[in-house]
Order: C-alpha cells, then structure tokens, then sequence
C-alpha cells in the first residue's frame, strides 16, 4: 500500500520535535542557533565588567544587549513550559532548572545590583552541544558515567566515610601534638577545627604552607598523611574506571520523552524505558 503516509504533526508536536529534539534538521539548527546565542551573551556578560563597559555610551548598549539576550531566553523558556504534556515535569528536570537559572539572575539584579552577573551560568546550557555534535556517541558516554556513578555509591561512600575518620583521628593527634597540650599557646594547632583545615589541605596534596608542624613527632605525622593522601587519590579513580568498563555501551539518542521529560533512549526504542510512555 504505496499510498500510506506517516500522520502530520501539529504546530505544537512540530515545535517539540524542533526544540526538544535534535535528531532532525530542523532541531540541529535550532540547537546551534541556541548553543551561538548562549556564548555571544556569556561573551557579552563578561566585557560588561570591563571599566571602560561603564562609561557611556557603552553601559548603556551592553545593558541593552544583556537584555535581549535575556528575552530572547525567557520567551524560549515560556515556550518550553507550553508546549510540553507536563510543564512542572520540565521545569524540575535538569535542563529545565538550567534554562531558568539562565534568566533569573537577570531579573534579580532589579532588585541585588550586581546580581546580573551571575548570568555567566548560562555557560551550562552548553551542555546541550552534546546533543548536536555527535549526539549518540557523547549521549552513550555520559549515561555510562552516570551509570557507573549510581553502581558505586556505596562504595564511594564507604571511601568518605574513611577519609573523614582518617581526618578526625590525624586532627586530634595534631591537637595533642601541637596544640596548647604541648605548650604551644596560640599556635596553628590550637583548635580541633584548625587542625582539622590542615588536615585536610594536607592530606589532598595541595599543602598551602599557612599552617605548619613545629615538632619532630608532627613532621612525622605529615609525613605519613602526605603519602596516605598520595594513596587515597587512586581509589574513587579506580572504582569508577572499573563500573565505566562494565557499563553498558550501547547507542542512545537524544529523544526526549513527552511524559518524564528523560532522555538517554537505546536509539531503536519505541517506548521510555523509565516511565513507559511512547516515544
């Protein structure tokens, strides 16, 4: 039957396939239009700052384009929020809550100057190119992370819970060692919470120099801390290399779907493998 042909969409399924989508022309386009705009207003937010920004005629013209920017973003997101089956679903979802954050600090600063700033976050709705170039690939890599990060969650609780005991014990030795106990009176060591920064500091490596040991016996215990730390940077690496080695590698596609507004579908699936509902 030659004659058969796929229904027609109407305006508002055509809008989602558009916006929401980006396996179709229609939808790459509109992405990268949206992923232009995104950096032109981040680039524009940026050189605002810039002292001669603030002279005329120039605050006057990055305040104008700061706010077409802005309504260019919140008639985007009204549109979202009507052409979806369940608004509060999108407005929830993780894009959802990054295309408001997007606009908010715009309106916010008519009331917190200096709030505007803050629209730098619009750099996060980047995330989106991963959607356009190439989507299924990148798709299939950030599901397994995501994956692999839900698989270990015991795992790397248990790997904090350790850090904060090694953290505690090593402070309160530091305490002892170096704090009023020793005769040391107002020194770096003085409190648990202090001793505890400097654990810290210490034990990742990073070493600012601000808080030091005095004593024979606490050099030797930063000593030991340091290599404890050199140790400990392998194991949350270790975990997650091996849970993204057994994650499934299977090809996704950037369906969003109407009911849950969840994305990450194998790309031959015809229903939502979260809430069932049809692709």
């Amino acid at each position: 039957m030659d004659g058969l042909q796929e229904p027609r969409l109407s305006r508002r399924e055509h809008l989602y396939e558009v916006i929401f989508e980006a396996d179709t022309p229609s939808g790459k386009a509109f992405d990268i239009g949206l992923i232009i705009a995104i950096i032109v207003s981040v680039i524009v937010v940026v050189l605002s700052t810039l002292q001669v920004a603030q002279e005329e005629p120039w605050r006057h013209w990055f305040y104008g384009v700061e706010w077409f920017f802005t309504g260019l973003f919140t008639i985007e997101y009204v549109v979202r929020l009507s052409i979806t089956r369940r608004p509060l679903r999108y407005a929830f979802s993780f894009y959802g809550i990054i295309d408001l954050l997007s606009i908010l600090p715009a309106f916010v600063g008519l009331v917190m100057p200096g709030s505007e700033r803050l629209m730098v976050v619009r750099t996060l709705r980047l995330l989106r190119v991963f959607r356009v170039f190439k989507l299924a690939r990148y798709l299939s890599e950030a599901q397994a992370l995501r994956h692999a990060f839900y698989i270990s969650r015991h795992k790397i609780a248990v790997f904090l819970a350790t850090v904060v005991i090694i953290v505690l014990i090593t402070s309160a030795l530091m305490h002892v060692v170096e704090g009023p106990a020793d005769g040391i009176d107002n020194g770096p060591f003085d409190s648990l919470p202090s001793a505890m920064y400097w654990t810290v500091i210490t034990m990742t490596t990073v070493g600012y120099g601000d808080i030091t040991p005095q004593t024979v016996l606490g050099k030797f215990i930063t000593t030991m801390l340091v290599l404890v730390g050199y140790s400990l940077i392998i194991v949350p690496t270790g975990i997650l290399s091996a849970e993204i080695q057994s994650a499934s590698k299977q090809k996704v596609s950037t369906q969003v779907c109407h009911s849950c507004m969840r994305e990450g579908h194998d790309a031959n699936a015809a229903y939502c493998k979260y809430c069932g509902e049809i692709l």
